[in-house]
């Protein structure tokens, strides 16, 4: 089958902005908003299945804030705050497992730890966070995919050898760069020689797959230092490589102090430039490429579902920046990136007693679950089975979506492929991050434009 236009397209579209937002998740949590009700967890998960399903853990601590981050998280943790937290933790794990019932054994497929940064929390902490997904929630954590983000700094020979011996499958090493000047540029502190350390560290533990975070676009980086640490990064054979677009967000430290007109279309080249030169590398250096910013070895052991595979399990999450979602509804706890409002809701979080309703969140009706299928699928470089999609919702994308599958014909970002497989270019997935936005509903886009920024 080939595409059919409804429309037809008789000039060129107009270029369009190649980084406009990272699809992580659909929808955002910026399109969440106050339930009404707060519908009890019970009620929520009342006939949906328990096979198989992800949990996620969120610390929401890290030693110092990145000048890019926008991420849930706060520096530092005073006055015991990391055990008030687990504490919350715990509680929260415990009303979820009773939300669950018995009629249906929960059985998780995979597991995550994120943040923040979880191995900030020090190596007692991470065993107990190991206990309440375990004792609490049923996660056999030693017979599932297992994977947790790590800094350099916290990437200590304790911390890590709890992870290890608790199952631990993948470690994920944040550097970003190997380059002294990008660090600071990036408001980052950091010294080569200690994320060299924390490497060694990594590959001592026998962890089976390493994950190294890099990222393009930092004021003054050139071709030639962005090939210095994608070098650097080959050298410790990582089974898997993510390549970041920099963005500058609003109240994020670079974000305070950026002028809007410097994120213009020359820095989208450039930052075109550097991805292009590391897809590239990476492809020549034995790595294959899943999505626009995955890179795994060929070689590599699988690990389960990827970023994007989760299309109708449930998600399970543990911790006041994590999401969970059902088949109809997404929710999670209020959402902020300035310092003031993370540590607000921290607080408000650890003083939680009763953790057996839902709170924030968005439901997801047939029209959102075909377009976050769509998403989720497109955005990997295997592309999306037509006959999983009519099998789930009974159309086809070709014509639930003709208007924006026809607009990435003419932009040459959809591959020639017969009717089986919707599947992007090589320049396709280099515009992902211009793609996934086209996708979004006109409610989930009205939602996010009315979100206030905290």
């Amino acid at each position: 089958m080939t595409l059919t236009t409804t429309t037809a397209v008789t000039a060129a579209p107009a270029p369009a902005r190649p980084y406009q937002h990272y699809v992580y998740a659909y929808p955002h949590k910026t399109a969440y908003r106050k339930l009404p009700g707060t519908p009890r967890l019970a009620d929520l998960w009342a006939g949906e299945s328990r096979q198989a399903l992800s949990l996620y853990a969120h610390i929401p601590f890290c030693e110092v804030r990145c000048g890019f981050c926008n991420l849930f998280t706060r520096i530092g943790a005073p006055d015991g705050l990391t055990g008030r937290y687990l504490d919350a933790l715990e509680r929260q794990a415990i009303a979820v497992r009773e939300a669950l019932g018995d009629a249906e054994p929960a059985r998780f497929a995979n597991a995550a730890f994120g943040g923040g940064t979880p191995t900030y929390l020090e190596a007692a902490e991470l065993e107990r966070l190991c206990d309440i997904a375990e004792r609490h929630l049923g996660a056999d954590l030693r017979a599932i995919p297992l994977s947790v983000e790590a800094s350099p700094a916290t990437a200590t020979a304790d911390r890590l050898a709890v992870l290890a011996e608790r199952g631990a499958t993948r470690l994920s090493l944040g550097v970003q760069t190997f380059v002294a000047e990008e660090a600071r540029a990036a408001v980052r502190p950091q010294r080569r020689s200690d994320v060299e350390a924390a490497l060694s560290r990594v590959r001592d533990t026998g962890i089976p797959v390493l994950n190294i975070d890099l990222i393009y676009g930092i004021d003054g980086q050139t071709a030639a230092s962005w090939r210095l640490s994608l070098d650097a990064a080959l050298a410790w054979l990582p089974e898997e490589i993510y390549l970041y677009p920099l963005y500058v967000r609003p109240l994020t430290g670079l974000g305070r102090n950026a002028d809007p007109a410097v994120a213009d279309r020359d820095w989208d080249e450039a930052r075109l430039r550097r991805y292009r030169e590391g897809r590239d590398h990476l492809l020549a250096h034995g790595y294959e490429q899943v999505s626009m910013r995955m890179f795994r070895r060929t070689d590599a052991p699988p690990q389960g579902p990827d970023d994007y595979a989760c299309q109708t399990d449930g998600m399970i999450g543990l911790g006041c920046g994590a999401r969970s979602y059902t088949s109809k509804l997404h929710y999670s706890f209020d959402y902020a990136v300035g310092m003031g409002q993370i540590r607000t809701i921290i607080d408000d979080y650890t003083a939680t007693e009763d953790f057996s309703r839902a709170v924030h969140g968005r439901a997801v009706d047939e029209d959102e679950a075909r377009r976050r299928h769509l998403l989720q699928s497109l955005l990997q470089a295997r592309g999306l089975p037509v006959t999983e999609y009519r099998q789930r919702f009974g159309s086809d994308p070709y014509t639930d979506f003709p208007v924006e599958l026809d607009l990435l014909v003419a932009r040459g970002w959809l591959a020639e492929a017969d009717g089986g497989l919707l599947k992007l270019s090589a320049e396709g997935l280099a515009h992902s991050d211009a793609i996934g936005p086209g996708f979004f509903s006109p409610a989930v886009r009205a939602a996010m434009a009315g979100y206030e920024l905290k």
